[in-house]
């Protein structure tokens, strides 16, 4: 399968404004990509990447004053299946887990382990561990937050998700996050692309917020938002929680202008045209 997938995002700034963005799609997918993803700037100016702590690719510009706009439009290809299920995968003991997994056992900015850890045990420790815990945690999460966007709040945190129950995907993942990790799980979170491919379009396409799960030895996918096995998840950025991995981090005020994002499989279509005079729409 192919998918097409990009990001069209105009913000409003008052004076130059020093930013990173976190927008391209990790390099552990450069073997599928059969279109780079190109990007361009309106107004243009320069632009560097780096490598942060995570191995996530942040693109760093300033941003002059009145409107600008980032531009990005790839394809990569897919193996067209849903996420892997695996209800043998056990826990891995502490002592055991590779070193890299242990800063996903802590918490973190929005995962507060410390206030959450009695209720996770309470609710969760008497269930056979492994995946079946993981999974009663993310059943539990799906069922205790109400969805909608109009409830999104930058600075809730999962133990305010868990009082409030309303939220928008990354308080569902900052939840489960935060429980799993009670229950000495690494848990980590995930912000990419999620297509409504195979599913019914309900909303307008967004940047999408998931989970993995370190268990029977690897990192697997979880998703309490939707708690169904999806298709075509891009993965653009990994981290503890979502202060690590923001779309845009401005070092200034900013005003979002327009933000529109793309993610639809273009296997049987026609290739796209040359870049960069398109700026595509996912077929209705």
């Amino acid at each position: 399968m192919l998918i097409r997938y990009g990001y069209d995002i105009t913000v409003t700034c008052t004076q130059p404004t020093p930013m990173v963005c976190l927008l391209e799609i990790r390099n552990d997918r450069d073997a599928d990509i059969r279109s780079p993803e190109q990007v361009v700037t309106n107004p243009t100016v320069p632009t560097t990447t780096y490598s942060d702590l995570f191995g996530n690719t942040c693109r760093r510009f300033v941003a002059p004053s009145g409107d600008f706009s980032i531009w990005g439009d790839g394809t990569v290809e897919d193996s067209g299946l849903v996420d892997p299920i695996d209800w043998s995968a056990g826990e891995i003991a502490i002592a055991e887990l590779p070193d890299e997994c242990l800063v996903y056992l802590l918490g973190s900015r929005y995962c507060e382990t410390d206030r959450l850890s009695q209720i996770a045990w309470d609710m969760f420790g008497e269930l056979d561990p492994g995946w079946n815990r993981v999974q009663a945690i993310c059943n539990f999460v799906n069922q205790h937050i109400t969805f909608g966007y109009h409830n999104a709040r930058s600075t809730r945190t999962a133990f305010e998700a868990y009082q409030e129950r309303i939220g928008v995907c990354r308080d569902y993942a900052h939840l489960a996050i935060a429980l799993i990790r009670c229950m000495n799980i690494p848990a980590r979170y995930i912000n990419g692309y999620l297509g409504d491919i195979g599913v019914p379009i309900l909303d307008p396409m967004d940047f999408s917020a998931w989970i993995e799960v370190y268990i029977g030895g690897r990192w697997m996918t979880f998703d309490p938002r939707n708690n169904i096995p999806r298709i075509g998840r891009i993965v653009v950025a990994r981290g503890r929680d979502a202060a690590d991995v923001p779309l845009i981090h401005s070092f200034g005020p900013h005003v979002l202008k327009s933000f529109r994002v793309w993610t639809y499989d273009v296997t049987d279509m026609p290739s796209p045209a040359s870049f960069p005079d398109e700026r595509p729409i996912a077929p209705q």
